[in-house]
């Protein structure tokens, strides 16, 4: 494991804490297994160049509260539940970038199952819940111009 990427390294630990008997049983364990996809898909927009130049700012942000060791749940402490902020925050400017460009640019890089559309709006809906009101308003006050 010690060569693989951010990604790769994402990957085996969600897929390993979804295999265990407490990823099973956390309610929440079908959205921290899309953790390794939103990653792809916020790295993968970032090239496009359809996406808008705040945007791609907003995209970069996201991505480093992905690699960064330090946020509100930390993954050091947590496990792969605290991924559950990561995914927060991806979902949140996933949805800002869907409502300033056409959705099928999202779609177009969309590796995970089902439609990244109906999964940013379930996570967004479920955020307060999956992290905590507190955590919800500072991870959207992140994103306030």
């Amino acid at each position: 494991m010690e060569n693989n990427d951010f990604y790769q390294n994402l990957r085996e630990k969600v897929r390993a804490y979804f295999l265990s008997d407490e990823g099973k049983s956390n309610k929440f364990a079908e959205y921290i297994l899309l953790a390794p996809d939103l990653f792809h898909l916020l790295c993968k927009l970032t090239l496009d160049k359809d996406v808008k130049v705040e945007d791609k700012a907003k995209l970069a942000i996201a991505i480093a509260y992905f690699v960064s060791p330090i946020d509100l749940i930390p993954e050091g402490l947590m496990g792969p539940v605290g991924y559950a902020d990561d995914i927060a925050v991806a979902a949140y400017v996933l949805n800002s970038i869907i409502n300033n460009t056409e959705p099928e640019v999202v779609a177009k890089h969309w590796a995970g199952e089902g439609d990244i559309l109906v999964r940013v709006q379930e996570i967004i809906k479920l955020a307060d819940e999956m992290i905590g009101s507190g955590a919800w308003i500072k991870i959207k006050g992140m994103f306030k111009k």
